[in-house]
């Protein structure tokens, strides 16, 4: 599935629908094709490495849980470095890896009580009971007489600790194939709900906005993604306010459609009024501006966030003319790290060729242009953060962290960024 020609990559559609006619490997080498390119970005880049994981874990060949640990690891580790500037690659390559833990546990403690019941029901067939009542003995002593049972004799002295079952577990690693085939089945079930929340997450996120935005609201929003073209139509549907789209990019083609036409023409059908506006030219109406509503590319632990380019024009001014800021995000954006210090000191740097052309010669030769593809704002910047689970705050980011990602996932940031 790798691409064979150069100039040629398959779309992330086909590249999906052919994943169980292609050899696994080959799948790999064109998804990272696809993220090199930045083909796949943003929030395909999610359900895209959940996709190529499950095919890992069906696909490849594992005897323990060690071993498939280390192949979706080593699998995910390629996909991070393809995509450095995308963190949703790393957290759901982390999402994986703790779901295989839980199951292993899991399928580990199952077996534990399994052992535990067989031996107890050993113990008790392999005693058959007296017919009768046994018969008692008298013994007299200096103070008296005391009648001794025999049967209750035998049965406490023949409770040896030394001989009762330890209640240790067969190491997952010596699993048997048909406890290796359930492994599997569980592990590929998770998977499956981790794509289903990718999917629905932006469902979830839109059911809130009905709380966030009132009637007669302006709100400014930068380059709306998906995620905030949901969230807006949906507003749209029980509100009635007016939207503010920023930072629209001039037409580069002849005839082509104006930017976020048909989000305009949506949210005109509910009523809802809309103003486009130059990126240079919001702070001019940002005084009349009652929100601002972005979506992130990740959450990082700190509470500070990976923005598209342009996204941070925004919310400082917000900050200036004091106005909210809720940031659209689903929970499998969070990232159990902290941002790189090329990240949190101005951004990430991308190819310039979607901006300069280089059919004007000599005079882009004299010309080093940097281009600027994510954006970080700090957490100061953020009022709310509105996720698939209902509106959070930093406070809350430890207790959703802790829910999502095992401790040894928590630590994986180096292993992943270095593999």
């Amino acid at each position: 599935m790798a691409p064979s020609q150069a100039g040629y990559a398959p779309s992330l559609d086909k590249l999906l629908k052919s994943l169980k006619n292609h050899p696994l490997e080959a799948s790999i080498d064109a998804l990272i094709f696809l993220l090199t390119r930045r083909q796949v970005h943003g929030d395909d880049c999610a359900i895209a490495t959940a996709h190529i994981l499950l095919q890992v874990v069906a696909r490849s060949k594992w005897n323990d849980v060690d071993q498939l640990l280390a192949r979706v690891q080593k699998a995910g580790s390629r996909l991070v470095h393809a995509a450095p500037d995308e963190p949703v690659i790393g957290n759901i390559v982390r999402r994986v890896l703790g779901l295989i833990r839980d199951e292993a546990s899991e399928e580990r403690n199952a077996d534990d009580l399994s052992e535990s019941a067989s031996d107890i029901q050993t113990l008790t067939t392999s005693s058959s009971p007296p017919p009768r009542p046994p018969p008692l003995v008298r013994s007299t002593t200096a103070g008296g007489s005391m009648l001794v049972s025999k049967s209750m004799f035998n049965l406490l002295s023949v409770a040896d600790p030394a001989d009762l079952p330890t209640g240790a577990s067969t190491p997952v690693s010596q699993a048997q194939p048909a406890s290796i085939q359930a492994l599997r089945s569980e592990v590929i079930d998770g998977i499956e709900e981790i794509m289903d929340e990718i999917s629905q997450a932006d469902d979830q996120i839109a059911s809130f906005a009905e709380i966030q935005i009132n009637p007669g609201d302006y709100v400014l929003v930068y380059r709306p993604s998906k995620t905030v073209e949901k969230f807006l139509v949906k507003a749209a549907s029980k509100r009635r306010f007016t939207v503010f789209i920023a930072g629209l990019e001039p037409h580069k083609k002849q005839g082509a459609e104006a930017p976020y036409a048909a989000l305009r023409k949506k949210l005109n059908a509910a009523g809802v009024n809309t103003v486009n506006l130059a990126s240079n030219g919001l702070t001019a109406y940002m005084a009349r501006v009652s929100k601002v509503v972005i979506s992130a590319k990740a959450v990082y632990q700190n509470g500070g966030l990976l923005v598209d380019s342009g996204s941070c024009i925004a919310v400082q001014a917000a900050e200036a003319y004091s106005k909210p800021v809720i940031v659209l995000c689903g929970v499998y954006k969070f990232c159990p790290q902290d941002p790189s210090e090329e990240l949190s000191s101005g951004g990430v740097k991308g190819n310039s060729s979607a901006e300069v052309s280089y059919a004007e010669g000599a005079e882009v030769d004299e010309l080093e242009v940097e281009n600027t593809v994510t954006d970080y704002v700090r957490p100061e910047h953020v009022d709310i953060y509105l996720t698939n689970l209902g509106p959070q705050t930093l406070h809350h980011f430890a207790g959703i962290l802790a829910d999502h990602y095992k401790p040894e996932e928590m630590l994986l940031s180096l292993q992943l960024g270095e593999a």
